[in-house]
């Protein structure tokens, strides 16, 4: 007697039927698929989802194997007019293995628990790893960090390391939909059957697997022109030592820098450096978490990777304020809820490491103004570490002080104030202060002009030949200098009533603020 097994969605979607059958397994026997299985398919197709074309192409497969009398198919029951939930097609599937008196196959774990306590014989399909690789894999030769597919174009390889890549043409022969379709296919298969692979997003047209260390994004009309697949790998695993970080970046990453934000354009190496900076933390016996949507930072199994829970960070965030990490790594800030999750665990006391793609350092503090408030940023993210071409390019640090902005030279416009330091060097590099109803952000350190400079040598000598004294002399803009003076000589520059520097003033045409030395070197 011919047995019968009776497929679920999720046996089709993983392709477990036809492997079975070219196996002798499942040689000669009847295999009823419901129509409701058929339909919950093709509206995930419809959808765009890669889920759907997969169960799609394994019934396609199916087809052909009872074309050529290795089996029978047989499409059973009643097609719904509306795709009910999928609780209830679960249902219809086991109602019908029952009145077949057939075997349900399926790899869902709640669907074979419940058939068992229905009293179906169910056939469950653990995943078991191939030893083959997917096809698209076969593109990664050494030194490719990614592989870029589309329909009717020539497969193209990144080639390189961040600071040195370049373009390379794979295959002169352009691929076609139907190679690209079958390599989506054992993607989406392996990704499931694999335990390092998931699939991490499915959008309408829009697939994200995460197979070992290869993240694979595969996108499809009509989200895209053409049915397209962009697979990354990372090319090294760093440490923070090789970076060369000096002793005082070292120090202040170990004891002091708990909100950071890591910039840099894309592929500039955010990522990487965010992987060893989580390895540093883990060394030094912290407990790491992550947060990635989707997970594909390559850590140690003692560093958790969580996603967003229920498609919501801020659920994510819930969950990790109750299991207190010492460090967590934001992988990556975009929207402004992103950059408000990373406030509030950096306020409860979490340490905090984001990501965020920027052109340059103060960009990414920039992206907080705005979804914070101005006095909170250092308290948030005192630390940003500029990544580009895979190197460290830039550190600052952010405090606040209250002070005359750059710029200003009345007293009393004194008011508080954001400053970004280079961290290296301590010296001013931004002020961010609010105006008016404005928030500006002032560069500090530039270079003067031609002009400025002729400027600053006029006020330094005319100084000289009233008081015989030496003189810094800044220019703050066109027509402003500071002039920084010893205590003793302030007064002689200033003069009674403030006489001798209106003369000047007058004479050189530029306003000057006069400060004594002592004075500024607190300030700074």
């Amino acid at each position: 007697m011919m047995k019968s097994y009776v497929s679920d969605t999720s046996a089709l979607m993983g392709g477990h039927l036809t492997r079975l059958v070219k196996s002798g397994e499942f040689e000669g026997c009847q295999i009823i698929v419901p129509k409701a299985v058929v339909a919950a398919l093709e509206q995930e197709a419809r959808l765009g989802r890669d889920s759907g074309f997969s169960g799609l192409a394994e019934l396609r497969r199916l087809k052909q194997l009872s074309d050529e009398g290795r089996i029978t198919l047989e499409l059973v029951g009643e097609r719904p007019a509306e795709i009910g939930s999928a609780d209830k097609i679960a249902a219809s599937v086991r109602e019908i293995a029952r009145a077949k008196g057939a075997v349900l196959v399926t790899s869902d774990e709640v669907m074979a628990e419940v058939a068992r306590v229905e009293g179906v014989e169910v056939q469950f399909l653990r995943p078991a790893p191939s030893e083959r690789m997917p096809k698209l894999l076969e593109y990664f030769r050494p030194g490719v960090m990614s592989v870029h597919l589309k329909e009717r174009v020539r497969p193209m390889a990144k080639v390189g390391r961040p600071d040195n890549l370049r373009l390379e043409v794979l295959d002169e022969n352009p691929l076609t939909e139907a190679q690209l379709r079958e390599m989506v296919h054992e993607i989406i298969e392996r990704a499931r059957e694999d335990p390092e692979g998931r699939v991490e997003i499915e959008r309408s047209g829009a697939t994200v697997v995460q197979f070992r260390e290869y993240r694979i994004a595969i996108a499809r009309p009509p989200f895209s022109d053409g049915l397209e697949i962009t697979a990354v790998r990372p090319i090294v695993k760093v440490t923070l030592d090789d970076y060369h970080l000096s002793e005082k970046l070292k120090e202040r990453l170990r004891k002091r820098a708990e909100g950071i934000l890591i910039a840099g354009p894309p592929g500039a190496g955010k990522t990487t450096f965010a992987q060893a900076l989580a390895e540093f933390y883990r060394s030094q016996s912290k407990i790491v978490k992550t947060m990635e949507s989707p997970r594909d930072l390559q850590v140690s199994d003692e560093i958790t990777q969580y996603t967003a829970l229920e498609d919501d960070m801020a659920k994510t965030a819930d969950i990790l304020l109750l299991v207190r990490p010492d460090y967590t790594i934001y992988d990556e800030l975009r929207k402004t809820s992103d950059f408000q999750i990373f406030a509030d665990m950096r306020l409860a006391g979490v340490g905090m490491v984001g990501v965020v793609h920027s052109t340059r350092a103060i960009d990414a503090v920039q992206r907080l103004i705005g979804r914070v408030e101005l006095g909170m940023i250092p308290m948030i993210a005192d630390t940003v570490i500029f990544i580009k071409e895979g190197q460290i390019k830039e550190v600052y640090s952010l405090s606040t002080r209250v002070g005359v902005p750059h710029g200003m030279v009345e007293a009393d416009l004194a008011r508080p104030m954001v400053e970004v330091t280079d961290f290296e060097t301590g010296e001013p590099v931004y002020q961010i202060y609010s105006f008016g109803e404005e928030v500006v952000v002032m560069p500090v350190r530039r270079e003067p002009t031609r002009n400025e400079k002729r400027k600053a040598e006029m006020i330094r000598a005319e100084i000289r030949r009233l008081i015989g004294g030496d003189v810094e002399v800044r220019m703050i803009s066109a027509d402003s200098a500071l002039v920084i003076a010893d205590e003793e000589d302030v007064s002689r520059i200033i003069g009674r009533g403030g006489r001798t520097v209106e003369r000047l003033e007058r004479k050189l045409g530029v306003r000057i603020e006069v400060r004594s030395r002592d004075v500024e070197d607190e300030e700074i």
